[in-house]
């Protein structure tokens, strides 16, 4: 049975410059925030294993894109990315339980909730109309600005998030764990 560190080490994905796996190539296992010191610029990748959150500004800024192990021969058009990919995170493999709070105002204020599985509407289940801040305790996790899984996304690795306003203003309406089966 492996290791989780040895999982990760064989996380791997293959950043191309042109679009179809083609010019030159970056290999990468680990977060980069600025790939433009490998490649130019960037349209297509093949994540031969793990998952990994791309995105179109450097340091780990800009619109998100989360991908799994597959081929991904012009993402740009696909995700309706507006520019290539300029940095990248791994997301290590990870097998415990899932736990986040989310609240309805910023600095952890108003309604929470807490929750240890997938939620495609908080509108629904809490009648939330907003999550504006929150503290991911266990587990990887993806947020979407729109229900079920849809619009912008945020990756969440655990920590405290006390406000979504200096990342593009964003609420957050959906949420779901990034399982073993996504590697």
């Amino acid at each position: 049975n492996m290791s989780t560190t040895d999982m990760n080490m064989r996380s791997r994905v293959i950043f191309y410059e042109d679009r179809n796996f083609q010019g030159r190539s970056y290999e990468c296992s680990s977060d980069c925030a600025d790939m433009s010191s490998y490649l130019s610029r960037c349209h297509s990748c093949r994540v031969e294993r793990g998952c990994f959150v791309v995105y179109d500004r450097t340091n780990f800024m800009g619109n998100q894109y989360f991908l799994r192990r597959g081929e991904y021969a012009d993402y740009m058009s696909m995700m309706g990315m507006n520019d290539c990919i300029r940095s990248c995170r791994m997301v290590p493999m990870y097998r415990g339980s899932y736990r986040m709070r989310i609240y309805e105002r910023e600095n952890f204020g108003g309604q929470m909730y807490e929750l240890m599985d997938d939620c495609d509407s908080i509108m629904e289940r809490f009648h939330m109309s907003s999550c504006m801040s929150c503290h991911v305790m266990d587990g990887h996790w993806l947020m979407y600005e729109q229900p079920h899984f849809r619009g912008r996304m945020m990756y969440m690795r655990p920590g405290e998030y006390r406000s979504f306003m200096n990342i593009g203003n964003m609420r957050f309406l959906s949420m779901r764990r990034i399982m073993e089966s996504y590697y």
